[in-house]
Order: C-alpha cells, then sequence, then structure tokens
C-alpha cells in the first residue's frame, strides 16, 4: 500500500491535486448527466472555449479571474440560451456561433497584447498540480452549490430535461430552469478550467454520464454513478500521471476513456447474450407449440 499512501504524504502538489481532481471529476460528473440527456454535449467544450476568450481579457484588464471569467461564463451561457430558443437556429449552432466568436476573441487579445507574463498553456491544457488552496475551496463551493440545486430543483430540472412541453402543462418555468441550468453549466466550467483547462473539460463532463447510462436506466442511479465514476477517475488518473509521467488532465481522460471502452464492450456482449437467448426461448417454445401426434 505505500505506492497509494507516499504520493499524499511525501508530495504536497500531488494532495492538492488528487483534491483537485477528484472534486472536479465529481462535480463535472454530476452536471454532465443532465447535459447528456439534454442532447448538449457540445456545450461543455463550447463554454470552456468561450469562457477562454475570458480569462484572456481578464488577464489583460487586471482583475480577478473568478470575478472576470464567471461574468463572461455567464454571459456566453444565457446568450447561447436566448440563441437557441429561436427554433430556426437551435441550440448546436447557438454554441458553434457564441463559443467560436468568444475563442477568436481570446487569440485575437494574444496576438495583440504582447505582455503576457503567464503561461496561458494552462488554461488550455489545465494545470492540476499547480492547484492552490483557494482553487479547491472554489470547486468545493461550486460542487456543494450545484449539489444543492440539484436536491431542491430536483423535479423541476428533471421535467425540463426530459419533456419540456409536458413541463409547462404542469407548472415549471422551462426558461428558467433553463437559465439556471446554464449558470450552474457556466460556474462548473470556470471552476474547473484551470484544473482541466479548454480542451479536457468537454471529456470530463461527457463521458461518466454516458458510461452511468450505459449502466443504468434509473435517472437517480445515473446521478449518483456518474459523480462518484468523475472522482474515482479523477483519482485514478492523478495516480497514473504521478507513475507514468504524464500530463494529469490528460491521465485523467484517459482513465475516463478506459472505463467506457471497457463498460461499452461489456454491456454490448451482454446485450448480445440476452438476444441470443431470446432467440433461442423463441424457437423452444415454436417447438411445444407445434403439432402433437399420437402414438397408439
Amino acid at each position: 500500500m505505500s505506492w497509494l499512501i507516499d504520493p499524499i504524504v511525501n508530495y504536497g502538489y500531488f494532495r492538492h491535486g488528487l483534491a483537485a481532481g477528484m472534486i472536479s471529476g465529481a462535480l463535472c460528473g454530476l452536471i454532465g448527466v443532465y447535459v447528456v440527456l439534454r442532447r448538449m454535449s457540445y456545450i461543455g467544450h463550447g463554454l470552456a472555449h468561450a469562457i477562454f476568450g475570458g480569462a484572456v481579457a481578464t488577464y489583460v484588464l487586471q482583475i480577478n479571474y473568478y470575478i472576470g471569467a464567471g461574468f463572461w461564463g455567464v454571459a456566453s451561457a444565457l446568450l447561447i440560451n436566448g440563441v437557441a430558443r429561436r427554433r430556426k437556429i437551435g441550440a448546436d449552432a447557438a454554441i458553434g456561433i457564441v463559443t467560436t466568436a468568444s475563442f477568436a476573441f481570446g487569440v485575437a487579445l494574444i496576438s495583440r497584447v504582447n505582455r503576457f507574463s503567464v503561461n496561458l498553456d494552462a488554461a488550455l491544457f489545465g494545470s492540476i498540480l499547480g492547484v492552490t488552496v483557494s482553487q479547491i475551496l472554489v470547486l468545493v463551493a461550486v460542487t456543494l452549490v450545484t449539489a444543492g440545486i440539484v436536491v431542491t430543483r430536483y423535479r423541476q430540472l428533471l421535467f425540463a430535461t426530459f419533456d419540456p412541453e409536458v413541463a409547462d402543462a404542469y407548472g415549471v418555468n422551462v426558461r428558467r430552469i433553463d437559465t439556471l441550468f446554464g449558470l450552474i453549466l457556466a460556474a462548473t466550467v470556470v471552476s474547473t478550467l484551470q484544473v482541466l483547462g479548454v480542451t479536457l473539460i468537454a471529456a470530463t463532463v461527457v463521458v461518466p454520464a454516458v458510461v452511468a447510462r450505459l449502466l443504468t436506466d434509473a435517472f437517480v442511479k445515473m446521478l449518483v454513478v456518474s459523480t462518484i465514476l468523475g472522482a474515482v477517475c479523477g483519482a485514478v488518473g492523478m495516480y497514473v500521471s504521478f507513475y507514468v509521467d504524464i500530463a494529469s488532465g490528460a491521465a485523467i481522460v484517459l482513465v475516463m476513456a478506459a472505463v467506457f471502452a471497457a463498460v461499452y464492450a461489456a454491456t454490448a456482449l451482454a446485450a448480445r447474450r440476452r438476444l441470443a437467448s431470446l432467440e433461442s426461448s423463441d424457437e423452444v417454445s415454436e417447438l411445444a407449440g407445434g403439432p402433437t401426434v399420437h402414438v397408439g
């Protein structure tokens, strides 16, 4: 067990990274269930790109990252929701327009302002080993708020996710719930951007929820499985990163991808076996129901 304990005891950066990886994985896994079921898997990737523009702008203006990027993320989420409500456009097109424009704005700022003393690669690929205690506390706060909203607004979020038209009939304000969901997702991306980076957030949001969907059809179980899976993959990915000497964010995503591949293969095999057993039982039923021959 020394291989499990030694990195935690001897390296402070690993302790911080492990905590950040597990909390980020749990948070993304929780919110990812709604993203996947709403068929908006691209929005996590898109918002991350949009908030990158805000992160660059906050550095240029020399203001607090969470204030600037948070405002930028909320504005992007609200703009996406507003554009997506127009039937002729749709959510995917709205995400593409808003997020690519914001990301391009960030790239334009980088090319125009030649006084960056920070490594912006951390925003693109994450810097989980450089995470601070204050960043971990922000992650904890966002996770607790998100979990609280999921619990207190469970029925409204459920209605708005599966059947928004019926939700209106039952008095659920779908527009308000969609806005609330957009704000939660924006807060999730802002709080995890410096840990996971723009390029890895989408996978961390989507993969645990997809695996949970393969394992169960029950919505509550999906929430629990996806949250736990995200946290476990975050922890395992950190250990893989430590011992194999690869980037931590990439290691977490690769662990998630490996879990998805294993679960997908196992569920596909189980489905084939069920189908084969059903076919064989149908053949037996046909033989049992065939013509009866009397001898005598």
